[in-house]
């Protein structure tokens, strides 16, 4: 294993507590399973290319698989965000994320969506996300591609953090419904005016220059390689694929 990616004691220690429970007989080494699988999501590898030391690679997509339907990552998430303390301010911004030709298909199989949608760039999905004054990404939500940033933003901002103070986001996101909704939640909104708005609002532009931070967010997120390119059609495991990278990417990293 010297020359493969290894999760450290520490990190195990904090991913531990929300690990699925092993039924029947004992489970292969939760570690290595898992570095397999922060591995494969990184590099964005097929499945049976997962380096030997990982164990068979079965495996490894197996335990990815169960884990990501029973919300395993969804959890380690929520969890390590919790705990590394809330931001007064927050940035709000959508991103694209192209699926590749063999998901191409919008026939939908199944009690679940897929959140894939056909663009004038193709068929993609668009990553909604909230993230904090550090950078961290903190609420994340997946649409297809041809959803409103608005009807993103109805999902992300009933969900923010209590505490939050500003919210920043770009042109994209000035509307009157979502302003009102900020200011009756006592939260200042720091978002420019659209061009052909007739009365134009002021905002804070010394503040609004802080959205670099969720561009650059966005840009760490999209050098995981199975998070830049979307290779599944289901849409629960590429979801655990973005929070198991946003984990590891911002909190979990040493």
């Amino acid at each position: 294993m010297r020359d493969v990616f290894l999760l450290s004691e520490s990190q195990m220690d904090r991913i531990r507590p929300f690990s699925a429970l092993a039924y029947g007989g004992a489970r292969v080494d939760d570690r290595r399973v898992l570095s397999g699988i922060v591995y494969v999501i990184c590099n964005g590898l097929q499945w049976k290319d997962a380096p030997k030391a990982y164990g068979p690679h079965k495996t490894v997509y197996n335990r990815f698989i169960r884990w990501s339907r029973l919300s395993v990552f969804d959890r380690i998430f929520v969890a390590v965000t919790e705990q590394a303390g809330r931001s007064k301010c927050l940035m709000i911004d959508a991103k694209h994320l192209k699926a590749h030709r063999t998901v191409a298909s919008l026939f939908e199989k199944g009690f679940f969506p897929r959140h894939i949608g056909r663009t004038k760039d193709g068929l993609n999905s668009i990553l909604h996300a909230v993230c904090d004054g550090q950078g961290r990404a903190v609420c994340l939500h997946l649409t297809a591609g041809q959803v409103s940033d608005f009807k993103g933003a109805d999902v992300l901002l009933t969900d923010l953090p209590k505490g939050t103070e500003e919210v920043i986001g770009d042109r994209g996101y000035d509307s009157n419904r979502i302003k009102r909704y900020l200011v009756e939640q006592n939260i200042t909104a720091c978002i420019p005016p659209r061009k052909n708005r007739k009365s134009k609002l002021s905002y804070n532009w010394h503040l609004y220059k802080k959205r670099h931070l969720i561009e650059n967010m966005f840009a760490k997120l999209k050098d995981w390689r199975r998070v830049a390119t979307r290779y599944g059609r289901c849409a629960h495991p590429f979801m655990s694929a973005i929070h198991i990278a946003a984990s590891f990417i911002f909190y979990l990293k040493e």
